[in-house]
């Protein structure tokens, strides 16, 4: 399901002169989404509560400067999802211990087959690539997009997507936990 979320042209314009109001009528129009968003792609709530609040502080602050091409709901999602993805770097250098065992392919004690849904197979994987998944299976970013908020190339897009893919299939499939 693509959100299609569309707001006046006039409260886009009172916001952009810093209009209270029109900001927190964005916020209210804008906020699950944005946490959805976030939440799909992180851990825990708390972190994508934490990513909704930077992303509507830099949409306060950056308002200003968009410049109305295309939705406002894409360039509101592309702040949050790159809110997102440094949480996730953050993340990533304070808990390498634990991503490098989901790596190495360490299995959790709570691994039970086929018993295990797509939410919890999600998490199995790496912060970077769940958030590659997420980016490209679910809101629809080309590779070329993801690899450019991520800074990165094409082709780690790829294959991020591929290892995650099979490591999703190996999780969900039943007879293949052992493979």
């Amino acid at each position: 399901m693509t959100i299609s979320l569309t707001v006046p042209d006039v409260l886009v314009a009172r916001a952009r002169t810093g209009d209270l109001e029109a900001l927190e009528a964005l916020y209210r129009a804008f906020e699950t989404p944005v946490y959805n968003l976030a939440r799909r792609i992180l851990r825990t709530p708390e972190d994508a509560e934490d990513v909704l609040q930077e992303t509507f502080l830099e949409v306060v602050k950056s308002i200003k400067h968009y410049r109305g091409e295309g939705h406002l709901w894409g360039w509101i999602r592309r702040i949050a999802a790159s809110k997102a993805l440094m949480r996730i770097r953050r993340e990533q250098v304070r808990a390498t211990e634990e991503f490098e065992e989901a790596a190495t392919g360490g299995r959790p004690a709570a691994h039970v087959g086929t018993n295990i849904d797509l939410e919890r197979a999600l998490k199995q994987l790496t912060g970077t690539a769940r958030a590659v998944v997420w980016l490209h299976d679910v809101e629809g970013y080309t590779h070329e997009e993801i690899a450019e908020l991520m800074g990165k190339t094409v082709s780690f897009s790829k294959s991020q997507l591929a290892r995650a893919h099979a490591r999703l299939r190996r999780t969900l499939e039943p007879g293949l936990e052992g493979a």
